[in-house]
């Protein structure tokens, strides 16, 4: 038999669907993060999400700002202004994005493991010209010889920069195209990110 003193959770008057207070904090929390993310795109990338133009000026005006105080003071308006449209957009949005980034990387390192093909196999520089076969021939052997002779200096212990290793690399990704994604990423590699 029930315990007439004891409350029956079903016999509450509060509406059901209210959330906790720290429910809503933490959800308050997500939307922020996820805000504070479409700063790294510019307002032409996000034009397919529709934003609402106070959201998208926010983002703007925060790719701006450098101050600490008033980064935190823009993600947190941006956070502010999230809870009045749905997320679900913009989380396909950012998948979409980092698909788009794992195929561009998956591109670079094809390149560079060409490359590394190139400077140990002779057939892969053969195959390299039968398939590209408007690459300038000696330009191309001249760049492999002289990134063999700057590895074996480097094993040799001598500390020079990889020019012609940098600069083979770069021929190869004039011929190899990067498969058409639908968008300009700024991804790079670590080999284009050493030739800074």
């Amino acid at each position: 038999m029930a315990n007439p003193n004891q409350s029956n959770p079903y016999d509450s008057d509060e509406p059901v669907g209210i959330i906790s207070k720290s429910q809503a904090k933490r959800e308050a929390t997500e939307l922020q993060k996820l805000g504070a993310t479409l700063l790294e795109y510019t307002p032409k990338q996000l034009l397919p999400l529709n934003l609402p133009e106070n959201l998208l000026q926010a983002i703007q005006e925060g790719r701006k700002i450098t101050a600490n105080v008033a980064t935190a003071r823009n993600k947190q308006y941006i956070g502010k202004l999230m809870r009045n449209i749905d997320p679900a957009p913009i989380y396909a949005f950012l998948d979409a994005q980092k698909g788009i980034t794992n195929e561009h990387n998956i591109w670079l390192h094809q390149i560079e493991r060409l490359r590394e093909r190139m400077l140990t196999d002779p057939k892969a520089v053969e195959k390299f010209i039968a398939d590209y076969p408007a690459v300038d021939i000696q330009h191309l052997r001249q760049l492999v010889r002289n990134s063999q002779k700057e590895r074996q200096q480097q094993e040799a212990g001598k500390h020079i920069p990889p020019k012609a290793f940098r600069e083979l690399f770069q021929l190869m990704k004039t011929f190899i195209k990067e498969p058409a994604t639908g968008y300009q990423n700024e991804v790079t590699s670590d080999e284009e990110t050493n030739e800074e």
